[in-house]
């Protein structure tokens, strides 16, 4: 693997911000009723997503060449046999589309399946979370870390409510019920990729959501581990990338977390 991964970090973090200028300076003429398809229930796309997802593909597939992608708007069909792009171009396209702060770009690479490189750009507040495996995480140029929390109940928790998959609603809202009583409180942001980072850069203890998509966690699980913090799926194990599911947090809680998870919705 003769990959410089900093190198492929920096840029792809400036491919971020990039496209996150475009997505900005569209919103002025956005236009919610004329400029918004419906994929599925709840599932929203614009012209926006689709271009900036088509910006994202030219830059990142001339960065590395040998990659595939995989796209939330389907733009792009490479295949690569190691390493493979995984990309949201607007996670919290609804936020968008109402004018609500946040949505971010989400961009993950791997190598074989292992996270390598990882960038969030949370737009509306030009926050630039980055890291790259064995580099440690950043946030606009300075190292962030995980918050050192160790108490459950003083721990401030995220996580996304379902808007498809309503087969868990009732242990779902249990287990929302059950960690509302004993932690600091949750908070529902509207895109799990500025979840991820806000996890790994100590503003949130813990994440936890299901019914996810690669492109939603790629670029933001690489930040938690980066950042000292635990990523893995319901069960505890390590299938979060493409299992629809899961949960981080800073390590001193994650069992706790886990064990809330396990009781309600294994």
């Amino acid at each position: 693997m003769n990959v410089n991964l900093e190198e492929i970090a920096l840029k792809a973090k400036d491919i971020a911000e990039e496209t996150g200028a475009y997505i900005e300076a569209e919103r002025e003429r956005f236009n919610a009723f004329e400029h918004v398809e419906r994929k599925s229930l709840n599932s929203l796309v614009s012209y926006v997503d689709k271009t900036a997802e088509e910006k994202l593909v030219d830059k990142l597939g001339a960065l590395l060449p040998e990659a595939g992608f995989v796209t939330e708007e389907g733009t792009a069909s490479e295949s690569g046999e190691d390493w493979l792009w995984i990309i949201d171009p607007l996670d919290g396209t609804t936020n968008y589309i109402h004018g609500i702060p946040c949505y971010a770009v989400s961009i993950g690479l791997t190598y074989k399946g292992v996270l390598q490189v990882g960038v969030v750009y949370e737009i509306t507040k030009n926050e630039n979370f980055y890291a790259w495996k064995e580099g440690g995480c950043w946030l606009n140029g300075r190292r962030v870390y995980v918050s050192p929390q160790k108490n459950f109940a003083a721990s401030l928790l995220a996580t996304g409510f379902p808007y498809y998959d309503f087969g868990k609603m009732e242990p779902y809202l249990d287990l929302l019920a059950d960690l509302m009583r004993n932690t600091r409180g949750i908070r529902r942001l509207g895109s799990a990729a500025t979840d991820l980072a806000y996890v790994a850069c100590g503003r949130f203890e813990g994440f936890y959501e299901y019914g996810l998509s690669p492109w939603d966690v790629a670029g933001g699980a690489l930040l938690v581990q980066e950042a000292g913090g635990y990523v893995a799926d319901f069960k505890g194990d390590g299938d979060y990338i493409f299992g629809k599911e899961i949960i981080t947090t800073n390590k001193h809680i994650a069992e706790e977390l886990l064990t809330s998870i396990k009781k309600h919705l294994a």
